[in-house]
């Protein structure tokens, strides 16, 4: 594997790095000791310019090659590495486990931050490319939108950034290997919140009251039959209720209920189908019940949408640092969110994912980032951005 020599040597660095992000994460747009230490970090590397409090907390790097463009026009490149953790209690035991109660990195972005740190010390140190490399790091990826806010403040007409990549770990794929697809790649992210409010009765005579808990068990029923039942079998849909909230006692009908969960889908005419139907029937059940039913549907994390260009040359530098037969360019896509989706609508661009090996899934209390994907990583970015822009 072709590793960047260079990315090898100061590898244990990279990974100290990552192991102190480790044991210090922080939530949403509270990043601020991780963003102070990346800040801290490109200044010593010698970046042309570092701003933070981009996006509230977030923080963008420039490196100018120092060679001439080819063919004279200098392009600008962006690479995006996300910083917050999550409100998880870490299982892991490790010697840098995280040192803040109910809070971990369990997603992998303390070592995304560090892959792309490692580069930036790199191409600030080389220069070798022609052009300007932009490095993102951005908070709030776990929920809060952080994308959204980076690309609303006007990060990629500040910084004059034309293209966007961005990368993620993926558990289960092998180290050393790449994974992506053009179009389509990761799901848009919408949520429900549903009141029931029914009659409260003696739970002995239920025929004076209107249960709300019977009204919320059928829309639960109907609503996570949406996908089977309206949805093209041949395309994706995901509705997922994973809050039911009623009563206090064992004796009483209560008054209200709670409903809440998450709708996933791939493509604009799904993401409208699904939120059609989940307030149809929502006001549909309730109504048959004499119940009524308060619906908020909120739209959250767009679809993240690769852009073929873009997409067929993450692949070819990939291929490059990997080898042909270890990059997936049909990768399946999944039905998980990212708010990359935001950078992508905004330009241009990229997503992929690195193996991370035989780890515990994302979002799991006993996960860890594996530090033996930090030089092919680092080396991922070095070479997209010497490969995109030549000298």
């Amino acid at each position: 594997m072709p590793i960047v020599n260079r990315i090898a040597e100061f590898h244990p660095e990279i990974t100290a790095w990552r192991r102190d992000l480790h044991a210090h994460p922080e939530l949403l747009f509270d990043v601020h000791r991780t963003a102070a230490q990346v800040a801290e970090k490109l200044k010593a590397f010698g970046c042309d310019e570092v701003v933070p409090g981009i996006g509230r907390t977030g923080v963008v790097g420039v490196i100018k090659g120092r060679k001439e463009a080819a063919g004279g026009r200098a392009r600008v490149i962006g690479l995006r590495a996300d910083m917050d953790a999550l409100p998880i209690e870490e299982a892991t035991g490790l010697p840098y486990k995280s040192t803040v109660p109910g809070k971990m990195h369990a997603c992998g972005h303390d070592g995304h931050t560090a892959m792309l740190l490692g580069a930036a010390r790199y191409l600030a140190e080389t220069r070798n490319f022609g052009g300007t490399a932009v490095v993102i790091f951005q908070p709030a990826e776990e929920g809060g939108g952080g994308g959204k806010e980076m690309v609303n403040d006007g990060m990629m007409e500040r910084f004059g950034i034309e293209e966007v990549y961005g990368m993620h770990n993926y558990p289960g794929m092998p180290v050393g290997q790449f994974g992506m697809r053009v179009g389509p790649m990761m799901a848009a992210a919408d949520y429900v919140e549903i009141e029931i409010e029914g009659k409260g009765a003696h739970a002995a005579r239920p025929h004076l009251g209107i249960d709300p808990i019977l009204v919320g068990a059928q829309m639960v029923n109907q609503l996570q039959s949406i996908v089977s039942r309206n949805v093209d079998p041949l395309e994706s849909g995901v509705v997922s209720i994973c809050v039911f909230q009623a009563g206090t006692t064992n004796n009483v009908i209560p008054q209200t209920a709670k409903l809440a969960g998450t709708i996933r889908s791939l493509t604009p005419a799904v993401r409208d189908q699904l939120e059609q139907r989940v307030k149809e029937i929502c006001q549909g059940v309730a109504a048959l019940h004499g119940a009524q039913a308060r619906v908020r549907y909120h739209r959250g994390y767009p679809v993240t949408v690769n852009h073929p260009e873009q997409t067929a040359f993450a692949a070819e530098v990939a291929s490059e640092i990997a080898g042909p037969d270890r990059v997936d360019e049909d990768l399946p896509p999944m039905m998980g969110a990212e708010d990359f989706s935001y950078m992508l609508n905004a330009r241009p661009g990229a997503f992929i994912f690195v193996g991370n090996g035989d780890s515990a899934g994302l979002h799991h209390p006993a996960y860890n980032f594996n530090d033996d994907v930090i030089p092919v990583g680092s080396s991922y970015w070095v070479r997209l951005v010497e490969k995109a822009m030549p000298a």
